[in-house]
């Protein structure tokens, strides 16, 4: 009996895995070519030390040195490097973690933690009476 291509979840229609890994293996050329060309740019430009923990490279450990967009768009690639840190791998995930918990942040804000319409009011006001309390002080 034949194996039977996998299906998609919602149409039911089978997927063409070939042509998705055609797909997937173009996406990491792209990607892989795109960083090698501003990565050593950036290792020409800056000193071999992470911007954030001090953490000197040399040939031996470099592969551990990463560029890091400072607007997280890694198609911003300006030739002077205005865009680019160097960090070591334990802080760019760092700055990426912090970005990704900023997005949360945001998007729980539109949830009602902003101070919208959508929030609700609060009742309680601990500094209302103080006015008066200085009052009587005098």
């Amino acid at each position: 009996m034949a194996k039977q291509p996998p299906r998609h979840g919602r149409t039911g229609r089978a997927i063409d895995t070939d042509k998705l890994d055609r797909v997937v293996a173009d996406a990491r050329r792209s990607s892989d070519q795109r960083a090698a060309g501003y990565r050593e740019q950036a290792l020409k430009l800056f000193p071999w030390v992470c911007g954030r923990c001090g953490r000197e490279f040399t040939h031996t450990n470099l592969r551990e040195l990463t560029v890091h967009h400072k607007d997280m768009d890694h198609d911003n690639n300006p030739t002077n490097g205005s865009n680019w840190e160097l960090l070591c791998l334990y802080c760019h995930d760092n700055e990426h973690q912090k970005y990704e918990e900023h997005l949360a942040a945001i998007a729980a804000g539109r949830a009602g933690g902003d101070g919208s319409k959508d929030a609700p009011e609060t009742k309680y006001r601990p500094f209302a009476d103080l006015e008066s309390l200085l009052d009587k002080k005098d």
